[in-house]
């Protein structure tokens, strides 16, 4: 595995413009502590974990128009309707009822309705 030149690669899926990537460095392997991290389960899995958390908040911050991610959240309030939800955030109540797996019109207090972008 040691190698005294080093190497490079062209990486072309990082330059492909229709296939979202990211290169991520997680250690030096000719570092003996990160070689023995990267063998380590339980360090791999840390590492991962922290990469999902970082990119769902950015996601979350900067969603792409459009995106299930962009969608905002509604919470129910005694008196609230599907129909009147609909309106207020300019949306078909068919698109509300689809996004949420709703098949009639009942709604119960607490739940959270995900509000796709508007039809317009």
């Amino acid at each position: 595995m040691l190698k005294t030149d080093v190497e490079a690669a062209g990486f072309a899926v990082l330059k492909s413009p229709d296939i979202p990537s990211v290169l991520v460095e997680t250690a030096y392997i000719t570092n003996p502590k990160d070689e023995r991290n990267l063998c380590n389960p339980t360090h791999r899995d840390q590492v991962a974990r922290a990469l999902l958390q970082g990119i769902e908040g950015y996601f979350n911050k900067h969603a792409p128009p459009g995106s299930l991610l962009a969608m905002r959240k509604h919470v129910i309030v005694r008196g609230d309707t599907l129909s009147t939800i609909a309106q207020h955030y300019q949306v078909s109540l068919k698109r509300l009822r689809a996004v949420n797996g709703i098949k009639g019109d009942i709604v119960q207090t607490g739940e959270v309705l995900r509000i796709p972008h508007s039809d317009g």
